[in-house]
């Protein structure tokens, strides 16, 4: 009967995740040789390639299956010592690799993560993508939980509903003043935009809305959320901002809103549907504070 090594498993993860061998090497502390020679035994016995040498090296369909096994022993192995009641000081941090979109780490994501991380013995692996895109992560077994758009659960994973980011389109005074005088719908044609990158529709919805040709107006491109939200609040040119992260600005005076509807985006957390406390934990304090903060769906 096969059986898969979970140091053989934990060693495919240490690569994809640091990029190259000896990276991974440096973090398990061994040489590189070993590393490439665990890689080439867990091929072996596989009969098939998991990882892909490029660079950064990246994971087969074979190998993400690996590291989907890799990260959820890790975490049977926490919660094992933890129900053990091994010292927090005695086990070593885990790590559990979330996805979140820009403008929710920018805003209210962190703080759940602070209040863990004084809780129990983790670190947090964030990867940053669209939320129309987060749910490709949990798929691939690359992170173990994600704030995503999609409702409907990713096979293997359970889903709960956050709430929705509230965006309003906002500009400097000065802004609006040289750009958006006279007729509304020409002066939006004309005058420059600020988009996050080009997936970024959350401008062109709001155009679309306001009986504007999406593709008409010029476009700065600043793929940050903050950088974004700077861009905006020196002039560069009117976006969608969340509420969360113009509401100040707004009270002092420093950007005006520029009408029309908002945007909601509706936001879900989903993640790897095992029974682990401490996953439980993580979910517990996300899903609560992003219903706090966030509106209601």
């Amino acid at each position: 009967m096969m059986k898969i090594s979970f140091e053989l498993a934990e060693t495919v993860a240490a690569v994809v995740d640091e990029g190259t061998l000896d990276a991974a090497a440096r973090r398990l502390h061994v040489t590189p040789s070993a590393v490439s020679q665990r890689i080439k035994a867990l091929e072996e016995q596989l009969g098939r390639l998991v990882l892909v040498r490029s660079k950064p090296v990246r994971a087969t369909d074979a190998g993400r299956a690996i590291i989907r096994l890799a990260r959820q022993a890790a975490l049977l192995e926490h919660d094992t010592l933890a129900e053990l009641g091994a010292d927090p000081e005695d086990r070593s941090r885990t790590s559990v690799p979330l996805a979140v979109n820009a403008d929710s780490l920018a805003t209210w994501f962190l703080g759940p993560l602070s209040r863990l991380s004084q809780q129990h013995p983790v670190v947090f692996d964030l990867h940053r993508d669209d939320q129309d895109f987060t749910a490709g992560l949990l798929e691939s077994g690359t992170v173990m939980g994600a704030v995503t758009s999609r409702s409907a659960p990713v096979a293997g994973c359970r889903v709960a509903t956050l709430g929705a980011m509230r965006y309003e389109a906002v500009a400097t005074p000065a802004y609006v003043e040289r750009w958006l005088r006279g007729d509304r719908a020409a002066a939006l044609a004309d005058a420059p935009l600020v988009d996050f990158d080009r997936r970024d529709d959350l401008q062109k919805t709001w155009l679309a809305g306001e009986g504007v040709d999406p593709a008409r107006p010029p476009r700065h491109y600043v793929p940050a959320s903050n950088d974004f939200a700077t861009a905006v609040r020196l002039g560069l040119g009117w976006a969608l901002l969340p509420l969360l992260q113009s509401a100040d600005a707004i009270e002092r005076g420093e950007l005006v809103p520029l009408g029309g509807a908002p945007v909601d985006v509706a936001l879900y957390w989903q993640q790897w549907n095992l029974s682990s406390p401490l996953l439980d934990a993580i979910a517990d304090e996300i899903v609560a504070h992003g219903r706090r903060v966030l509106a209601p769906v």
